[in-house]
């Protein structure tokens, strides 16, 4: 590996993440020549949400058979056998190019969510990102909650003064209510009557119409002016956001 690759980390819960919001930026990113790590809270290999990945539940909700075929490769990796552990005395975020975070509905991502030990790094790296830095943080769906609850020295979101997207109300309206005779809560991360994502995300920020949203289909991924910050709502649009961080980092080592 060149000294001059980029070096990105994955910071995940030890379960729950969304395969194909997960798998499919890494095999973008180790396709481009990137150096990729992952880190979780004490160094235990993570496991994305099996409900994405087999049963009745993938057939109809879940990743497809070219994202499976990613997460079995990018969970046999190296690096995801061997992660670093974020809690860990010293840990810094200081020597890699990006930090990502992947989304998932399952309950076992508040772990990372939660975490004030990732508040605090994010609190200290996300500034980085700032233009001209050179850093870059990207999140998607739940991973942006990541960055929403994460509070500077003023108590300010570390991306309070972002434009940003992350999963629409209306598509966790419409998996929650469609789903809740035989999956109960599986779709609200934090329980039935919870806040959704959309709004705690919109809260953190400095105006409302910071929140970019789509509820079209089609790809759509938001790349902030100011920062050098990529968001992305959902699965659907793994393959362009993992384009996208792919174009943003490269731009920064050029």
């Amino acid at each position: 590996m060149a000294a001059s690759s980029p070096k990105v980390l994955i910071m995940m819960a030890d379960y729950g993440h969304d395969p194909t919001e997960t798998a499919v930026p890494y095999t973008a990113m180790k396709a481009a020549g990137f150096h990729v790590q992952f880190a979780t809270e004490n160094g235990k290999s993570p496991q994305c949400d099996k409900m994405m990945l087999e049963g009745v539940t993938q057939k109809l909700l879940g990743a497809s058979r070219s994202a499976i075929d990613m997460y079995a490769t990018m969970s046999q990796s190296d690096e995801m056998q061997n992660p670093l552990s974020w809690s860990a005395s010293g840990f810094s975020l200081e020597s890699f190019d990006l930090v990502f975070f992947p989304g998932g509905h399952e309950k076992s991502v508040r772990k990372i969510i939660d975490s004030l030990d990732v508040h605090e790094l994010m609190a200290d790296y996300f500034p980085k990102t700032k233009k001209p830095g050179k850093k870059a943080v990207a999140a998607v769906c739940h991973g942006v909650m990541v960055l929403s609850e994460s509070k500077d020295a003023a108590g300010n979101s570390v991306i309070r003064d972002c434009v940003t997207t992350a999963l629409p109300a209306r598509f966790e309206q419409v998996a929650f209510w469609g789903t809740r005779a035989f999956l109960g809560d599986y779709y609200k991360t934090y329980g039935a009557g919870s806040e959704n994502v959309e709004q705690s995300v919109t809260n953190s920020l400095a105006n409302a119409t910071q929140f970019k949203n789509s509820l079209l289909p089609t790809p759509f991924v938001v790349q902030d002016e100011q920062y050098n910050y990529i968001s992305a709502r959902f699965p659907g649009d793994a393959d362009l956001f993992a384009q996208k961080i792919v174009k943003l980092v490269q731009s920064l080592k050029e």
